[in-house]
């Protein structure tokens, strides 16, 4: 039996690639007949980085600090999603309408792309990759891999070809 794809998690970190991996999202969106959840996420600080935060900046002000940051990380990325939505789409109603949420998430971004993807019991996630060294990959791990090897459902990787950028993101 063919797989049905009605869901598509479209996984962004909203970096220089999204432009190009989003474009695989909305034609397999397309050509299925299926919707896409854009999932990104925000990290917390790292021990060190927090630990220096929590010595020199007073609890109730840190508190209101991070809730602003938080906030602010969270427009830009819809922010960021949305003009990528228009700009693929332009005034094609049927295009704009493929998008059914954008989601953004609080924790390690492999963490918050299986976590929705089990949530919505999407039919397919997709997330680009990018060239990474064997050491860089070995000492921080990768989102991609991490997911590619976790998932229950098809990933379909996007490789974002080295030095790929595009005016406006």
């Amino acid at each position: 039996m063919i797989p049905k794809i009605k869901t598509i998690l479209y996984a962004t970190g909203m970096g220089a690639g999204a432009p190009h991996v989003y474009r695989y999202a909305l034609a397999l969106a397309k050509e299925h007949d299926a919707q896409i959840v854009a999932v990104s996420a925000l990290e917390a600080l790292p021990p060190y980085a927090q630990g220096l935060v929590d010595i020199h900046i007073p609890p109730a002000q840190r508190a209101e600090l991070q809730r602003t940051a938080h906030l602010q990380a969270k427009e830009k990325l819809i922010g960021r999603i949305k003009q990528l939505c228009s700009r693929e789409c332009g005034n094609d109603p049927d295009c704009t309408q493929r998008l059914r949420e954008i989601r953004i998430e609080d924790g390690p971004p492999a963490q918050s792309v299986l976590s929705v993807a089990k949530e919505l019991n999407v039919d397919l996630i997709i997330m680009g990759s990018h060239r990474h060294t064997v050491l860089g990959d070995a000492l921080l791990g990768s989102t991609t891999h991490k997911v590619l090897h976790q998932a229950t459902q098809p990933v379909l990787v996007v490789r974002i070809p080295d030095g790929y950028y595009e005016e406006g993101f």
